[in-house]
């Protein structure tokens, strides 16, 4: 389990009250570990919020492809969770499939996740490290848009002999099985939200540069 150091031991930011003064915050996502990402990501800077999930649409495919589709998945689930109910945040988080050279002439398709914060009319975007799905996964979900997450639960039934657990795929996450648990899905997802928060962190040095929602 990931510790998160507490607020009293890390000093508030004297730049921006606007973290600090926090009291509710939405995730455009009901599922769990995604929530604990969100909750651990602010807790250092706003030890009072309260951060709660909301069922949103992504309104892209539900396999990601491309920059452009992650980033406005994220987008429309941070400004959705905004306007569902009264609150001073909204957190959008999509995951998907990107085309990156290999320094070799090719490309390879990585995971990565977008993190969204809608404040006003503003969103700032942050991005978790990126992994390498098997390529007997990688493939159909490119051509074929098939989720990838039910591939690699295929795929690693068949190769290892094991069905992953729906509650283990929550938790630990496709990452977390790769990486033999050393980073959980959660934790994956906490840097994300915690890249996107610098520019909340920092409001003088920021301000008025987000993207508009």
């Amino acid at each position: 389990m990931t510790e998160v150091r507490s607020s009293a031991s890390r000093p508030a930011s004297p730049f921006s009250t606007l973290l600090a003064e926090l009291r509710r915050v939405r995730v455009g996502s009901t599922n769990e570990p995604k929530l604990e990402a969100v909750r651990n990501a602010f807790a250092p800077y706003s030890p009072d919020v309260e951060v709660a999930g909301v069922d949103v649409p992504s309104g892209v495919p539900e396999q990601p492809v491309g920059w452009e589709e992650i980033v406005r998945g994220a987008r429309n689930r941070a400004r959705l969770a905004r306007a569902s109910e009264p609150c001073d945040l909204g957190v959008g988080l999509e995951d998907g499939l990107v085309a990156l050279p290999d320094g070799e002439g090719e490309l390879r398709h990585l995971n990565v996740g977008c993190a969204a914060i809608a404040h006003g009319e503003r969103v700032w975007l942050g991005f978790s490290s990126s992994f390498a799905y098997p390529p007997g996964c990688t493939e159909p979900a490119v051509h074929d848009r098939e989720p990838i997450g039910s591939l690699f639960d295929r795929l690693w039934e068949q190769r290892r002999g094991e069905a992953v657990a729906p509650a283990e795929a929550r938790t630990l996450g496709n990452v977390g099985k790769l990486t033999l648990g050393v980073l959980p899905r959660s934790e994956y997802i906490r840097h994300a939200v915690l890249c996107a928060l610098v520019a909340l962190i920092h409001g003088d040095l920021y301000d008025g540069t987000g993207a508009r929602a």
